[in-house]
């Protein structure tokens, strides 16, 4: 399921990774993701003294996304640390629901490429989305 897209996307989450703010945990994460209008949209994690108040890179980029005017994510890139694929936590794989298919792809890296990708019903099966309201 790789697509014509992906080695866009992974350069531009890789390089976004690198200005994640994580001075406690030292683990950046940065992720890319492609809206429906073929814009590719970046975020990074941002770490806080107050751990709760922490941002995934997922939601910056979905923030990102929004106030850029994208509504449809149709691909993403996730980009952790170390050597273990990085998967989105149970937040953003529901933050990604909200403007994403359920067979939208979701591409999980390390720093040196590709490790695995799923669909996002894949990754949050039975999900609750904004067609249950």
């Amino acid at each position: 399921m790789i697509s014509l897209n992906f080695e866009k996307l992974f350069d531009a989450a890789k390089q976004v990774r690198e200005l994640a703010h994580v001075p406690y945990s030292k683990f950046k994460v940065g992720a890319a993701i492609l809206t429906s209008n073929n814009k590719i949209i970046v975020g990074c994690n941002v770490e806080n003294a107050a751990y709760p108040q922490t941002q995934c890179a997922e939601a910056s980029a979905v923030g990102n996304m929004i106030s850029q005017g994208e509504t449809s994510i149709t691909e993403a890139v996730i980009i952790g640390s170390g050597s273990l694929l990085c998967s989105p936590c149970g937040g953003c794989r529901q933050r990604l629901r909200e403007f994403a298919s359920l067979q939208t792809p979701i591409h999980m890296c390390n720093i040196d490429g590709h490790q695995k990708t799923l669909t996002l019903e894949e990754l949050l099966p039975d999900s609750f989305g904004p067609e249950n309201l």
